[in-house]
């Protein structure tokens, strides 16, 4: 069900972005950016955190980690990183697949400026063998999100 949301959040939004679909698994930053041809760090990796009782997306650069002194300046709180069936019940994708398209209800979504490095990055699909390449600009333009500085 997952990337069936995720391939007709694209059909809705973005006809002209595809969903890329491969044998290989790319449900790791290693994984993905072998399977995609691209830089460990051009992988858009998708972080589902607790803000309290809201539950929110960070996406950053594939190596990157979050930073928990800007997170907490930002937010007040410290991050609290979901579970796996945490994350699949406020996303509905599995863990390796999270990206902040095609959910169920909408999640606020924060882009690390990390990502801005890049003309291009690679976010997952939906599966754990699905993605997409996209401008780093348009995928927060297209979710709705905003850029934060919230890693290392």
């Amino acid at each position: 069900m997952s990337l069936e949301s995720v391939q007709q959040f694209f059909r809705d939004n973005a006809p002209d972005i595809s969903v890329i679909v491969t044998e290989a698994s790319s449900a790791t930053v290693a994984l993905a950016a072998e399977a995609h041809g691209v830089e460990p760090d051009q992988i858009a990796k998708t972080i589902c955190l607790r803000i309290g009782e809201d539950v929110v997306l960070v996406v950053t650069a594939g190596t990157k980690r979050l930073d928990n002194r800007k997170f907490k300046d930002r937010f007040g709180v410290k991050p609290r990183m979901l579970d796996a069936e945490a994350v699949v019940e406020a996303t509905s994708h599995p863990v390796g697949g999270v990206c902040p398209f095609g959910m169920p209800s909408p999640l606020k979504v924060y882009g690390d400026l990390s990502l801005k490095a890049f003309d291009e990055v690679v976010p997952a699909g939906g599966a754990t063998n699905a993605a997409v390449k996209i401008a780093p600009e348009r995928m927060i333009a297209l979710v709705d999100g905003e850029w934060a500085d919230l890693c290392q």
